[in-house]
């Protein structure tokens, strides 16, 4: 990918990028409660997560652990233009 001002830093932190880490601890340790899905912001996905969380007794979990995982390996420049700038709400 190629960023957008090539000869110009660019803020990824500034720009949400700091949620990052956040969330996908979050998302390993408590995904079964959406509580990842909050963190950025996104709260129909948040409470959709919780409910299947409590419905599957915390076996829904494993969608806020491969979340969280998929957070933590992308780039700052990447989680920022998919999950901040681009607002996709799940994986």
């Amino acid at each position: 990918m190629q960023s957008v001002n090539p000869g110009q830093m660019t803020d990824w932190k500034a720009m949400g990028a700091d949620k990052k880490l956040v969330a996908g601890i979050c998302g390993i340790l408590l995904g079964w409660a959406g509580v990842h899905k909050f963190v950025l912001g996104y709260t129909t996905e948040g409470v959709i997560q919780l409910v299947i969380g409590l419905v599957t007794c915390g076996a829904g979990g494993i969608i806020g652990i491969i979340e969280g995982i998929i957070y933590l390996t992308k780039s700052d420049e990447e989680f920022v233009r998919t999950y901040i700038q681009n607002k996709k709400g799940w994986f």
